[in-house]
Formats: structure tokens, C-alpha cells, sequence
């Protein structure tokens, strides 16, 4: 990611004037004249031309240097370079800035200074010697956020000096750059995650390449193809060789719906169980894409990144990533109270898995996750307890209202796992993995009505 802009030191006179260039003196160019104009009014008193002579010279000498700086014709262009431009969160970033010198004379010394929010770090901060004409300097600095969000980074701000360092004039560029940092993502192991109850599963999702009709449009043949897909009548009409197109498969679905609800989480911070549950949802994110699913990012509030595909799923395309790991790096609590709307979405009619990161549930909120459960070919939940998180420990009523409401799910055929304070998602991606398997040997062995439940992943 590259910004540039340009500042232009041609124009002083533009750009605030004498005033402005007088209020740009430097602790040591006011000494000078407060000197000088002491030592003229003394000389005055006291008759003695030597001093005044002295006097003038203290004086005249810091407004000379505004002069000269104030009417020095640089032009300065500048560029920023991130690398990366998106990083998660605790990692380092590398912000490259490069000052070239487009004048024919040579510039002064310069102080180079970034402008960045208190949380990527200290303001940096360069001094740059002399560059001469057509010259240029290269310098870098490191960034680090363990807070998600887009921060500005800019606009950079350029202060020249005279050689006697009695004046410095600031002159700021317009360009400026964002880095995003997204939350922190974790490995997930391949395991098979499946409904539990019977007669929700649909199967998973078959390929159906070598199987049907072939597409109306042929295409260029590419390396490998089989020679007996060429279409002679496009071949010939085309002029180069055109094989028949073979029916797509169609691509497993998955849900990621993360709970956003101000009232069930507690407390702030990277260590919070809001910002584990985002970056469960960002974790949960990658693997299903690096597996081949079309995968959609879903809110409690019903919104839900726009995708390429049927419905807002997206691809394994990086640019489909990109998109729903920056909306996440920005992602804060809604005002709603419920998951009303979110299941509202998901009744349209099956959407093949739904991974679900929930917060503290009361009774209206369980039974609303229970149905969503129904429009889903699969479910796994893992619900949070803020109070636990908080305090480390939850009560014996808090710890029987979060069982009893574990057990709803599970009826309803959610894969329900408990998440306690710093808990490991692979983990708990694991158990809930085998908490499946078990359940669905159990439906296919002798439970009425059982069906093989639709697969999540690959073991």
C-alpha cells in the first residue's frame, strides 16, 4: 500500500507570511533579537555607537534567517509505504516514509515527523542532513496495536531549518494512509462437525462435477483438458480449439454468526470476552474458507458482509477474506437486545452450517438460538459467560442457569460448548468436533427418524 503527496516550500509568503514565519523562531533566534534589541536601547542610554552596532547585528541576524528560509523555493515530495497494510492484532508493522528533494537546490537540514494515534506508539520522529538535488532519503518505523481497529497514520509534517538554527517552519502533506489491524486468528484442527438432532440434516452438499448437462457455452481449451470435451462447431467457428463446459459443483455453505449484544458481555479490553468471541469468529472465518466453503459473516443485528455469491456468501477469494476480516477489525457492541434478527435471516431456508459465538443467553434468547437451529443443516455454539470471565468463577445459581441452557441447545440439536475464561478455541474447536461424532454414531445406530448429519469439515 503506497500514499504520496508532495509539500512545496516555493510560496512562503502564501502560507502565512512574515507573521507566521516570526512565530516559527526558535528559543535561540528569540535570545538573538531579545539580545539585540537590549543591547540597542542601551546603547541609546548610554551613547556608545559600538554597542549598538552589536545590537543590530544580534537583531538583524535571526530575521535575516526568516527571510532566507521564508523565501527559499524547496519542493519536497513525499511517500509512505506500509508493510503490511493489514496485520493482526499484537503483531508489528513497518511504515517505510521517502523524501526526495524535486528542486534544484539543496535543502537545509529537515525534521521529519509522523503522525500516528498514542495507540500504535510514540510519534517518530527523523532528522534528515542535507539532500541535494534530485536526492532522496529512505527511513522506517515500526507500528504495533494490541487493539483492533483502523488507525490513520499521517498526514507527515516537515520542518525546515536555517544552518544557524534560529528559525524552523512546519509544512504538512496531505496524504495520508490506514492500517487496519484485524483480530488474532488461531489454527483450527479439520474435524467433522455435524447436527445432532435427527431430521434437520440435509447431507452435505455433493459436487457435481462430471455429472449433467453440459453448459450452452463452450470454453478455451486449457492444459489438460480431455480432448473428448472439444467442441468442433465452436472450434471452427472460433478458431482456436473450444472445449464443452462441464456443470459446476456446487459448494458447501457455512455461517459464521457472531453475537454483538452490549448486555452479554462484561467488561473491556484485548483480555474481554467480546474480543475472544471476535476473534473466534475471525478464526472460525479462515478455516472454513481454506477448506472450500462459501462463507458468510452474520451479526446479531442482521447485518452481514456483501458477498459475491447467492445469499452474501463469499468465496475462498482473498479479497472476500480481506473484506470480512476488515469489517471485524471494527466490529462493536449493538444496542439490540436480542437475536431476533439474525434469526430472521437465517429462516429464509437451509444454510448448510452455522457456527455461532454467543454471549450471555437469558431464557427469550435461548429459546430464539433453538430455532435457528431448525433452518440449519448443522450447528455448534459457543457460548460465553461473562460473569465467569470477570470474576474467574461463576455461582452455583449462575453455573445451573448456564448448564440448564446448554442442555436447550443440545436438544434442539446445537452442538453446545461452554467457553471459560481464557479458554484455547482449537481446543474447544476439538471437543466440540467429538461431542458431534458422538451424538451423530448415537442417531445413525438407533434413534428413530436419524439421518447422516450435514458435514462441517473434513477429518
Amino acid at each position: 500500500m503506497t500514499a504520496g503527496g508532495s509539500a512545496s516550500m516555493e510560496d512562503g509568503e502564501g502560507k502565512g507570511g512574515l507573521r507566521a514565519a516570526l512565530g516559527g523562531l526558535t528559543t535561540r533566534g528569540r535570545s538573538f533579537l531579545a539580545a539585540g534589541i537590549a543591547a540597542a536601547i542601551c546603547a541609546y542610554v548610554l551613547g556608545q555607537g559600538d554597542l549598538l552596532r552589536v545590537g543590530l547585528l544580534l537583531s538583524v541576524l535571526p530575521l535575516v534567517c526568516v527571510t532566507v528560509l521564508l523565501r527559499t523555493r524547496y519542493r519536497v515530495a513525499g511517500t509512505r509505504r506500509l508493510s503490511p497494510s493489514r496485520v493482526p492484532a499484537g503483531t508489528e508493522a513497518r511504515v517505510h516514509l521517502r523524501m526526495e528533494n524535486v528542486s534544484r537546490l539543496p535543502t537545509g537540514l529537515l525534521m521529519l515527523q509522523d503522525r500516528v494515534p498514542y495507540v500504535l506508539g510514540p510519534r517518530p520522529r527523523f532528522v534528515l542532513d542535507r539532500v541535494e538535488a534530485g536526492g532522496r532519503r529512505e527511513v522506517s518505523y515500526r507500528v504495533r496495536s494490541d487493539l483492533r481497529g483502523r488507525y490513520p497514520l499521517g498526514p507527515l509534517q516537515l520542518r525546515l531549518s536555517d544552518p544557524f538554527g534560529m528559525c524552523e517552519l512546519t509544512r504538512s502533506f496531505s496524504a495520508y494512509d490506514t492500517l487496519v489491524v484485524v483480530p488474532r486468528t488461531q489454527p483450527l484442527p479439520p474435524v467433522r462437525l455435524s447436527g445432532e438432532a435427527s431430521g434437520y440434516g440435509e447431507g452435505r452438499q455433493r459436487s457435481l462435477a462430471l455429472a449433467g448437462e453440459d453448459d450452452v457455452i463452450p470454453r478455451g481449451y486449457r492444459h489438460g483438458d480431455d480432448l473428448r470435451r472439444v467442441h468442433w462447431r465452436s472450434t471452427a467457428r472460433y478458431g482456436e480449439l473450444m472445449v464443452r463446459r462441464e456443470e459446476q459443483p456446487q459448494r458447501a455453505r457455512c455461517t459464521v454468526l457472531l453475537d454483538t449484544r452490549r448486555i452479554a458481555y462484561q467488561g473491556t479490553g484485548p483480555d474481554s470476552p467480546f474480543e475472544w468471541a471476535v476473534s473466534g469468529a475471525a478464526s472460525a472465518l479462515v478455516h472454513m474458507l481454506e477448506r472450500g466453503f462459501a462463507v458468510r459473516l452474520l451479526t446479531d443485528d442482521g447485518s452481514s458482509v456483501p458477498g459475491e455469491g447467492e445469499g452474501g456468501f463469499a468465496g475462498s477469494t482473498q479479497e472476500s477474506a480481506g473484506l470480512m476480516m476488515d469489517t471485524l477489525a471494527v466490529v462493536d457492541h449493538s444496542d439490540g437486545g436480542g437475536l431476533s434478527r439474525a434469526y430472521d435471516v437465517l429462516r429464509g431456508g437451509n444454510e448448510g452450517l452455522l457456527v455461532a459465538f454467543l454471549g450471555d443467553l437469558d431464557d427469550e434468547q435461548t429459546a430464539v438460538a433453538a430455532r435457528m437451529r431448525q433452518r440449519s443443516g448443522g450447528a455448534v455454539a459457543f457460548v460465553l459467560d461473562s460473569a465467569a470471565w470477570m470474576h474467574g468463577s461463576a455461582s452455583d445459581a449462575a453455573l445451573t442457569a448456564s448448564e440448564e441452557r446448554l442442555r436447550l441447545l443440545r436438544e434442539s440439536g446445537w452442538t453446545a460448548v461452554a467457553v471459560g475464561p481464557g479458554a484455547d478455541l482449537a481446543q474447544l474447536w476439538q471437543q466440540a468436533g467429538q461431542q458431534s461424532s458422538v451424538t451423530q454414531s448415537a442417531l445413525s445406530g438407533g434413534a428413530p427418524g436419524g439421518t447422516t448429519g450435514f458435514t462441517g469439515g473434513w477429518s
